[in-house]
């Protein structure tokens, strides 16, 4: 016999109108930076009103993936989801986010799910994992909206390129491959790379800057090979609330372009204590720009050196 279905409700007042808050979380592209639980979204199905996506998520401090189809309803302030095909031990998970506005600028936003395990045992660690995810992603939604900056000044993305002569798969191999840089990138000082489930890893990661100073990163990466890496930072650097990326690989008549993609969610709050005293937002996102670009060329460099040295 199934256990029974669970529903569950998870409310917060957030200060900030309800049309930024559904605009949050209407873009699921941004979730990695935003809620502490995604790692990952890829688009199947995408309209004003529906769209289809695959979604990666720690859950339980597991990586789990499934499909979801969601409907879209902005003049209702309303967002339904349901798993297509649901990961174990989630058996079937459905909900929906409701976005009321309240006087003074506020609103309520709440967040409910409908679930069932796929065992009685399995149903309470279901349910504890609802609660927890859900509490965390109320809480990240509200420190975003409620700043007193535009969305996209505080969320947003910026890419390098490198086209080289050699093949995307030795390009490709040479990001897989992050336990080797060590002897293979002059920033990067120690790799411990764990990878217990093919295609996921877990990274842990000592680099030093431009300016001598060192850093320790920790990330979750998923690896679709030939083409793609993306990874999500787990303890991103004081000055930011999120930052994720990707890597993409592609064969051209020429050789290979390689890409690099960093999304980051910047933390207002600490941009003068990083920065120094009087720094704006702005200076925020060109500090970031260059900083996070020059590590990510010096890897597209090292990625498009080993494919030609490959080829040759």
């Amino acid at each position: 016999m199934s256990p029974a279905p669970r529903h569950t409700a998870h409310s917060l007042v957030v200060a900030a109108p309800a049309d930024r808050l559904y605009a949050l979380v209407a873009d699921v592209t941004r979730w990695p930076v935003i809620f502490e639980p995604s790692v990952h979204v890829q688009h199947l199905e995408r309209g004003e009103r529906a769209e289809r996506f695959r979604l990666w998520a720690l859950v339980g401090g597991e990586v789990l993936s499934w499909t979801s189809r969601r409907e879209l309803d902005r003049a209702a302030s309303r967002i339904a989801f349901r798993q297509e095909r649901s990961q174990a031990p989630v058996a079937s998970m459905g909900g929906v986010w409701r976005f009321t506005p309240l006087p003074g600028g506020r609103t309520e936003v709440v967040l409910e799910h409908d679930f069932t395990a796929v065992d009685d045992e399995s149903a309470e660690r279901v349910a504890l994992a609802v609660d927890g995810n859900s509490t965390v992603e109320l809480a990240a939604l509200a420190r975003i909206a409620e700043q007193d900056h535009a969305v996209d000044d505080l969320v947003f993305s910026f890419e390098d390129t490198v086209r080289s002569p050699g093949s995307a798969a030795d390009a490709y191999e040479f990001v897989q491959r992050a336990d080797a840089w060590p002897d293979r990138l002059p920033h990067v000082r120690r790799v411990d790379l764990r990878e217990d489930v093919p295609g996921v890893q877990h990274v842990e990661m000592d680099t030093v800057t431009g300016d001598g100073a060192a850093h320790t990163t920790r990330s979750v990466r998923l690896c679709f090979e030939p083409s793609l890496i993306v990874y999500k930072q787990l303890v991103p650097p004081a000055i930011l609330r999120g930052h994720s990326g990707s890597w993409a690989f592609e064969d051209t008549p020429d050789g290979v372009v390689v890409t690099a993609r960093h999304t980051v969610a910047v933390d207002p709050a600490a941009v003068p204590e990083v920065l120094g005293s009087g720094r704006t937002v702005a200076d925020a996102a060109r500090y970031l720009r260059e900083a996070l670009g020059r590590n990510s060329l010096a890897t597209l460099n090292g990625a498009g050196a080993h494919a030609g040295a490959r080829r040759s």
